[in-house]
């Protein structure tokens, strides 16, 4: 039978300065796994029924599919509810532009850049 020491052990270290300190070993970490690989999300859930058409999906995908227009028989977009955050999507028609004025401000950069002007940073 061996005897696990609880004390902890203790052994010189080189800290790079050509010093050596005299440092705590902390024991190894256990790793989840013998794969060198990131954990990996799986698309599988639990059966759960989608609220647009009423039928159950075990798939994340297929059940997100019936939430958007093209997918559920009401033909309406449908956001889901939770903990789940999505700040890079905006709201589609939030921003409105003068197109005849963009076209003013891309002719004048392209003239700008043609006489090998700088513009200011």
């Amino acid at each position: 039978m061996t005897h696990i020491s609880e004390q902890p052990q203790y052994a010189w270290f080189d800290n790079g300065t050509g010093r050596q300190v005299f440092r705590r070993v902390l024991p190894p970490c256990l790793a989840r796994s013998d794969l060198p690989c990131p954990m990996i999300i799986s698309d599988v859930i639990e059966p759960t029924e989608s609220m647009a058409d009423g039928n159950t999906y075990t798939s994340k995908t297929a059940l997100r599919r019936t939430y958007r227009p093209d997918g559920n028989p009401q033909g309406r977009e449908y956001v889901e509810v939770g903990n789940d955050q999505r700040p890079h999507e905006q709201k589609r028609g939030a921003v409105t532009r003068d197109k005849r004025k963009s076209s003013e401000i891309i002719q004048k950069a392209m003239a700008t850049a043609d006489r090998g002007e700088r513009t200011q940073a």
